[in-house]
């Protein structure tokens, strides 16, 4: 595969190349990570595809998670064994051969509060869930877990209150920045051949008797309209399936209800450990997740019924993270150390039966009308899974004329010699006049596409310097984002190539004007362009801080959608 960049030009090409086009096998309206998914699954079967994001790729639930690739240790108390199996396979899969470049192990310690049968319970399941791991015959890379008395974990935690465990388990996991690996899978998909345009948004689709046959397609930047026939078409747009669905006129088989939750951002000293937590609440568990420079505390679960696009964080919703984190620590996290706030939407199935309601966290996959399928609930870490069961519904559709689905052994773009890469990275830190650290970190962020952002920064040693205003990112980044990487809005730049808008105390304020000057020349901005990108992006972080001094979702959701 010879990776191709998401650029300006590769867009426009491939509007030129719908207008008046032959017939695709099949169009994928969803930019997440399972719509993604979906693409490269597709191309790779040897099928022509199109993938269609309304805004910017990832720019829904697929960016606001929180950031693990796991087996989901909680469903093991719902006996729930086959998830679990299957997803532990899956982050044995990304770790190892899909995508070593983003996704890495990351331990967490279970503290225990009550003597013997908890000690027995939680290290049964431990226990169970590293043997799934095993059996799945992926479990290569990660530690098996260990039992801590209180004084080894909080050697490895001296943040806790003593108080608060008489033990501890630590176990590992994986994590992964889920914005930056949807884009991977994207970039990937269009680098086998398939055409990917964000901002672009589906108004209708098109018919021919009672056949879905296609697609209408608004592209937002121009607002020109074109219509793309296909075979089959995919809807993969999680919390916007029922939205979706209405476009096509015909009942949907499922229902999608959206489930809320927030996660606080705060720097990593404020909690003094060298490992991730899990905690029990009263309703479900709270993770703290090693961050980079930070820490990643989440999350909550409730119904939400506003706006999908823009969901809101409440006050109520950060001091009820705060209170359940505060319980175990010697030195209480507060508001004041909160760098950043992100409020996601779950897609979680809610059917007419009660069969389809327990399937919550599972996914299902219909086909309401012939050329159409619909793929919805499932969790980040399965999207493969989803994806595979979703063009296998519409190879059946194409009359099985399509291999079986190979994503398991197809690597995303800068996965192929990573680990050879980062074995060199002191040479490379030399050969570019960079530190150490910066090569690591680009490493971490672009594996072995790394040498793209090199080419740049030894064309222009001024883009090897940091971002003003966010010191972790180079200036480098931000030009690549807009040349290969299809980020066509400042904020596509600083929520989500980058996570400048959490991991900074102004939440991206400063760094705004440089980053929209630097897009300006890859994206012909003029100087009033570059004004009325940096306005809107202070507006929005100025709506989501008035948001989130609200006291219900009502009023949250007012405030952000003042800024749309």
């Amino acid at each position: 595969m010879n990776p191709v960049p998401l650029s300006p030009q590769a867009r426009e090409q491939a509007f030129a190349a719908f207008a008046g086009g032959p017939e695709l096998d099949v169009v994928v309206v969803g930019g997440g990570v399972v719509g993604a998914g979906a693409a490269l699954d597709a191309v790779t079967r040897g099928l022509s595809v199109a993938l269609f994001e309304a805004r910017d790729w990832a720019s829904g639930t697929s960016s606001r998670s929180s950031k693990l690739i796991h087996g989901g240790l909680r469903y093991l108390e719902m006996l729930d064994f086959a998830l679990v199996r299957e997803a532990l396979r899956e982050r044995g899969l990304l770790l190892q051969r899909l995508a070593p470049h983003l996704v890495r192990p990351v331990p967490f310690l279970y503290p225990l509060q009550h003597h013997a049968w908890e000690r027995v319970y939680a290290g049964t399941g431990v226990l169970f869930y590293d043997t799934l791991a095993v059996s799945s015959g992926h479990s290569r890379g990660l530690p098996r877990h260990r039992h801590l008395t209180r004084r080894g974990a909080l050697r490895v935690a001296p943040g806790l209150r003593k108080d608060a465990l008489i033990g501890a388990l630590q176990y590992y996991d994986a994590q992964v920045d889920d914005a930056r690996f949807t884009e991977f899978l994207v970039r990937s998909a269009a680098s086998y051949g398939a055409y990917a345009v964000s901002r672009a948004s589906i108004v209708g689709f098109l018919r021919e008797g009672d056949r879905i046959s296609g697609v209408r397609v608004r592209d937002e930047e121009t607002e020109r309209e074109v219509e793309v026939r296909a075979r089959q078409v995919i809807n993969a747009t999680g919390v916007w399936t029922d939205d979706t669905q209405a476009l096509v006129g015909e009942r949907g088989q499922f229902h999608v209800r959206a489930s809320k939750g927030i996660h606080l951002v705060v720097p990593r000293d404020r909690i003094r450990s060298s490992t991730g937590l899990i905690l029990r609440t009263a309703t479900s568990v709270l993770f703290v997740i090693p961050w980079g420079r930070h820490w990643i505390i989440g999350t909550t679960d409730t119904d939400w019924h506003l706006d999908k696009a823009h969901p809101a964080a409440t006050r109520k919703d950060i001091d009820y993270l705060l209170e359940q984190v505060n319980r175990v620590l010697v030195t209480p996290v507060t508001r004041e150390d909160v760098q950043g706030v992100y409020a996601g939407l779950r897609p979680l199935l809610a059917g007419e039966s009660e069969l389809t309601s327990k399937l919550s966290r599972e996914h299902v996959v219909g086909s309401p009308a012939p050329g159409l399928v619909v793929v919805a609930g499932g969790k980040f870490t399965t999207y493969r899974v989803m994806a595979a069961d979703a063009v296998d519904a519409a190879v059946d559709g194409l009359g099985g004329s399509a291999p079986g689905s190979v994503t398991d052994r197809t690597p995303l773009v800068g996965a192929d010699g990573f680990a050879a890469r980062w074995n060199q990275r002191r040479a490379l830190a030399a050969e570019h006049r960079l530190h150490i650290a910066r090569v690591e970190h680009l490493l971490g962020r672009y594996g072995t596409l790394v040498d793209e952002l090199f080419e740049l920064i030894d064309k222009d040693h001024a883009l090897g310097e940091p971002l003003d205003g966010a010191d972790d990112y180079l200036r480098a980044e931000v030009v690549y984002a807009a040349s290969h990487e299809g980020a066509l809005r400042l904020e596509d730049v600083l929520t989500r190539r980058t996570r400048i808008s959490i991991e900074v105390f102004d939440r991206g304020v400063t760094a705004a004007r440089p980053a929209a000057e630097l897009m300006a020349g890859v994206l012909g901005w003029s100087p009033e362009r570059v004004d009325k990108e940096v306005a809107h992006y202070l507006a929005r972080v100025r709506a989501e801080r008035a948001s989130q001094e609200q006291p219900d979702d009502a009023s949250a959701d007012a405030e952000r959608l003042k800024v749309s």
